[in-house]
């Protein structure tokens, strides 16, 4: 998927390529830091800090406004039923998702929660976890970042092969 999504940004750095699809939910850093450090043609070519880097700033990138204005155009949008719908749904879904972590670790739970780099967690999933579970934007800003800064270092090890050869003496 990312190697079509590079594509769609063709003629753009790969350090910009990078940003943009640690923008995209679910790709987010899992998929942005492996594409960066692939080599050319299949990946950006990056070293493994500029990945990181990269990686880390676009996956942030679009936290703000979602905290900031998922609640404003929630609202707006519940008038329209297909919208309340898709808005039931996509809380009730969040909720089961995160609620064991959150509700038990508050602020820690929600950073553990995004530091995860499984499907179904991450950023994006936090930033709506936060509002979901009434977080206040400081200190969700604080834990998403440190969630993403995490899960930028996990999945960095992982595509560097660091993970798997630490495998072996454990």
């Amino acid at each position: 998927m990312e190697e079509q999504l590079a594509e769609l940004f063709g003629g753009m750095p790969n350090e910009v390529i990078t940003m943009l699809i640690a923008m995209i939910p679910i790709a987010e850093l899992r998929g942005a830091i492996p594409w960066a450090l692939a080599a050319p043609p299949y990946g950006g070519g990056l070293s493994w800090p500029w990945a990181y880097f990269y990686a880390v700033i676009g996956n942030f990138i679009p936290i703000i406004p979602i905290l900031l204005f998922i609640e404003p155009v929630s609202n707006w949008l519940r008038r329209i039923k297909f919208f309340d719908k898709f808005f039931d749904w996509l809380f009730t879904r969040t909720r089961k998702k995160a609620q064991k972590n959150i509700e038990r670790y508050e602020a820690l739970g929600l950073a553990l929660f995004v530091a995860i780099p499984l499907p179904v967690t991450g950023a994006w999933t936090g930033a709506l976890a936060a509002f979901v579970f009434g977080i206040k934007f400081p200190k969700a800003i604080i834990c998403i970042l440190g969630g993403i800064l995490i899960a930028g270092v996990v999945v960095t090890l992982a595509s560097l092969g660091v993970i798997s050869f630490l495998k072996i003496f454990i």
